[in-house]
């Protein structure tokens, strides 16, 4: 069965031992931690960052209707919260949806890609809500995963990798085509890289798909204006479908790095390829400064899809019937969020910058020390909101991972949970070059978590030394 094949290293066996020591910490047992601080994984509000007043105050009113007669809401909240209630089926959010989303809701975003890349045009028709951008890039690998044996789909994903995407393909099965990211140039991307694993792959299956995370997840880069213009062109040499995962387009921190939106730079490359290149690009609710996981919202954008594919894609998100209606209101307030001069938006800005402000210095904080520690060594983090240090494990250490059956890095991993409380995801679960270790981590949001966070991390690396 394909599903035995399937893995997701971020909710994986690492996660279920933090469970259970949590639930032995609950009744009494002594451990030399009182918390587990689960820094495996991307979830904001868990770890401590504060929603947005503005989103929380529409949605209420959006779940609650009777409020929209309160005195204790500023008017624009209560205004958005009427419009997105009037698009809903008899006033409710609790209604199905157009599979497709809430017309007014595509209209939003049509406009803020819009604004976002300097005004090239964009058509609500090519826009898809969806269940987080999950479930979108799920969807358009069901629409181009096909074949058996040397015409089967082969999609071409960076490592290390977001393990949603090699979970995807195990499950659909495609052929998962490996294109590494280079550690010691920031986790950049080479196009050398790029045509030497599709050559490899073209003996075995049919290379249809380009994966691309920018920014990185979980290496934390920040692809440069020439990269994504040479990655348009290997892919219209190649007649390759672009996806194009953007969700931490407003995570970026290092000098000098932008945020180039894969659309905006097809655009501007002119009609040879505007015209030509298959692109579908992702956007999610979950993350930057909203970090709103739980409501599963998320949108795709699709270029230059043909019609009959596309028309293929409509029946295929039918059959889900729609995604998350809250999820959606919130989608459309992140894309139109309160203007100059309404009453929300000084208060939505301060918290804004403040959040994203955090994000910064913790990543930064995070990296210094990291790199105080011999051992280890952590990548500038340019964006998005992971640190991926290699770690030199120690060769006895190795020894006896190999003797329980583990991955050094899965063992290691393991061993800092059951002695410090913390817990990581280990760098095998996304993928690495054979003979190094990794592991992601996710910093705490307060100052003192994360320099305790890893003060552990590098202490326990040195007792195994």
């Amino acid at each position: 069965m394909l599903v035995k094949k399937v893995e997701y290293a971020v909710r994986g066996p690492i996660v279920q031992r933090a469970v259970e020591i949590e639930n032995e910490l609950k009744k009494g047992a002594k451990k030399p931690f009182s918390e587990v601080i689960k820094a495996n994984i991307g979830d904001a509000h868990a770890m401590g960052q504060q929603p947005v007043t503005f989103f929380r105050q529409v949605l209420a009113l959006c779940s609650y209707p009777e409020l929209l007669n309160s005195p204790l809401f500023p008017e624009d909240v209560k205004s958005r919260a009427g419009r997105i209630l009037q698009s809903c089926g008899g006033g409710s959010i609790g209604a199905y949806s157009a599979s497709q989303g809430i017309e007014c809701v595509r209209q939003d975003v049509a406009q803020y890609i819009k604004q976002r890349d300097g005004g090239i045009p964009c058509n609500p028709d090519n826009i898809y809500l969806s269940t987080g951008a999950s479930d979108a890039i799920v969807t358009i690998l069901k629409l181009l995963v096909c074949g058996e044996g040397r015409t089967c789909t082969g999609a071409m994903i960076p490592i290390p990798q977001y393990p949603l995407y090699s979970a995807a393909l195990a499950e659909l099965g495609a052929v998962q085509i490996n294109y590494y990211l280079d550690e010691e140039n920031c986790w950049s991307l080479n196009i050398g890289e790029l045509r030497r694993a599709l050559v490899d792959a073209r003996k075995h299956c049919n290379p249809r798909v380009l994966c691309i995370i920018n920014p990185g997840n979980p290496t934390g880069q920040v692809q440069s204006r020439k990269c994504i213009e040479d990655v348009i062109r290997f892919a219209a040499e190649e007649n390759l479908f672009l996806m194009a995962d953007e969700v931490y387009q407003d995570n970026v921190y290092a000098d000098g790095c932008h945020f180039h939106s894969f659309k905006k730079v097809l655009f501007e490359m002119g009609p040879q390829y505007s015209n030509t290149v298959e692109l579908a690009s992702f956007h999610s609710t979950s993350k930057c400064y909203m970090g709103e996981c739980g409501f599963r919202g998320g949108y795709m954008e699709v270029v230059n899809m043909d019609s009959d594919v596309k028309a293929q894609l409509t029946k295929l998100v039918s059959v889900r019937l729609c995604p998350p209606v809250p999820g959606q209101a919130l989608m459309d307030l992140v894309v139109n969020p309160p203007k100059p001069g309404e009453p929300s938006h000084a208060t939505f800005m301060k918290e804004r910058t403040a959040t994203l402000r955090s994000l910064a210095e913790r990543a930064k904080l995070t990296e210094q020390i990291l790199n105080t520690v011999p051992g280890i060594h952590c990548n500038p983090v340019q964006g998005a909101m992971y640190s991926f240090p290699q770690i030199t494990i120690p060769e006895r250490a190795v020894q006896e991972a190999k003797e329980k059956g583990q991955a050094p890095d899965m063992f290691y991993c393991m061993k800092l949970l059951d002695e410090t409380g913390i817990c990581v995801v280990p760098g095998s679960g996304f993928g690495q070059k054979e003979g190094t270790y990794h592991f992601r981590c996710i910093p705490k949001v307060s100052k003192p978590h994360i320099a305790f966070q890893d003060h552990v991390i590098t202490r326990s690396l040195l007792a195994q030394s």
